[in-house]
């Protein structure tokens, strides 16, 4: 039969390891105290004995052993807690409650059953006594009930058993709760993830707020589902990307090809048609050529190449790459770079990006527009703003020109395919840059705020 579950979770194996250790801790304590208070004890009627020896001695020197017999009895009356005994040369007591220490002498252990005392408890009792031999053969016996030392050492055994028991059960019960409390938690995540096996993309693990390693886990497990959920939903926007913005090149491509094959009668019409099909069979694989670069972006998988890139000498060298395009077109290009920044990025990625904001403010604004591109720095930020003074877009269709396919009306006969903007989305994204799509009155304004590392 196997065990219950949650005799098995980590937390229970850890709270065991950690009661065990307590419970380790408690014997050598206890141990440490009670051999230390036994010590203590013992000494003080070890000094109790030799007090009183040294006491009585003197009266023998000086009275001789009548005297002796005399305060020991004195002492006897006075119900002292020391126990005594005085022989005579032959053997005889002639006071004190002691037996005979036959022939032993110093200190010595007499069973309390030879003592005479407290006869209800006589198996367990023993008196620790001196024996001193004194002028004539007499003996002078001086001993203290070790009973008040058992009773210490018995009240200090069972505080301490009490205490271990105590522990143990509180561990155990302890962590029986924890590990009750933790395999339910770990069995949401696990059925998250079951759900989340069969289909059902939008569970998410609870999150209880507490900051615990368990609800950082969690809140990590649900960035990570929402991460997938997103490209997930990426992919299938791609999949109804092509299947509707692809299928109108490709339809069209092959009804020339079809009118090329039925109606062409000489070589030069022939060669013309296959000259258009090559041209419209460039602008699909450049469309898919966009569309692996996106999904390679939002991939994450070009954060390896980051490195510091000075992004005022970059944006400079794009803009001066362009601005012959632009005075081609009858637009201007003003460019303020006031200091220069540093953050971590990829170069080519981020001159790509640049490279189609530019591109899309040449190509759909007209004659005379005004294409600024500034850096403005703060700590810990550098925004990035290309802004035209151009026709603009609709307020409603600000946050959808950064989707893949998208184009206004106005602009369906103008070259492109929609992906630039895009593009330059999804490389803000990856730089962990925010993309602020708003209106220049008049005109479009596009900020990317990126985070700085250094400044030089």
């Amino acid at each position: 039969m196997r065990p219950p579950r949650i005799f098995a979770t980590t937390s229970f194996r850890l709270a065991s390891l950690y009661v065990a250790l307590f419970a380790g801790s408690i014997l050598v304590l206890g141990a440490v105290v009670f051999w230390t208070t036994h010590s203590v004890l013992d000494q003080q009627v070890h000094n109790r004995i030799k007090t009183d020896v040294s006491i009585l001695q003197p009266v023998f020197r000086a009275g001789g052993l009548d005297a002796l017999v005399a305060a020991v009895r004195d002492r006897d009356q006075a119900s002292s807690a020391l126990d005594y005994r005085v022989q005579n040369a032959a053997g005889k007591r002639l006071a004190g409650r002691l037996p005979s220490p036959g022939e032993r002498r110093g200190w010595i252990t007499l069973q309390a059953r030879d003592v005479g005392i407290d006869k209800s408890n006589t198996d367990q009792e023993q008196v620790y006594a001196r024996v001193v031999s004194l002028t004539g053969g007499a003996l002078l016996v001086v001993g203290d009930d070790r009973d008040r030392v058992r009773h210490v050492d018995e009240a200090i055994r069972e505080a301490f058993q009490w205490g271990l028991g105590v522990t143990l059960v509180l561990g155990i019960i302890g962590g029986l709760i924890l590990s009750a409390e933790f395999l339910r938690r770990v069995d949401s995540i696990a059925q998250t993830a079951e759900a989340i096996i069969d289909g059902d993309l939008t569970r998410r693990v609870p999150e209880r707020e507490t900051a615990d390693e368990l609800d950082r886990l969690a809140h990590t497990f649900n960035r990570m589902l929402d991460r997938i959920a997103l490209l997930m939903e990426s992919m299938r926007q791609i999949s109804s990307d092509i299947a509707h913005d692809l299928r109108t090149p490709l339809t069209r491509l092959r009804q020339d090809l079809e009118s090329m094959r039925n109606s062409a009668r000489s070589a030069a019409e022939y060669q013309s048609a296959i000259d258009a099909a090559v041209l419209e069979t460039d602008a699909l694989l450049d469309t898919f050529g966009a569309l692996l670069r996106i999904t390679q972006i939002e991939s994450g998988t070009r954060r390896a190449g980051f490195d510091d890139i000075h992004l005022s000498a970059l944006v400079a060298t794009v803009t001066e790459a362009f601005t012959p395009s632009a005075e081609d077109a009858g637009q201007t290009i003003v460019v303020s770079l006031p200091v220069e920044c540093c953050i971590r990025g990829d170069r080519e990625l981020l001159t790509q990006m640049l490279a189609n904001l530019l591109g899309n403010a040449i190509r759909h604004t007209p004659a005379g527009t005004r294409i600024e591109v500034r850096l403005e720095t703060s700590d810990p930020q550098a925004r990035l703003v290309v802004a035209d003074n151009g026709p603009g877009v609709p307020a409603t269709e600000h946050e959808r020109i950064l989707r893949r396919f998208y184009r206004l009306e106005h602009s369906r006969n103008t070259p492109g395919n929609g992906l630039g903007l895009s593009l330059a989305a999804a490389i803000a994204e990856l730089h962990e840059a925010p993309i602020k799509v708003e209106d220049n009155h008049p005109g479009l304004r596009i900020t990317i705020a990126f985070a700085t590392t250094a400044r030089v």
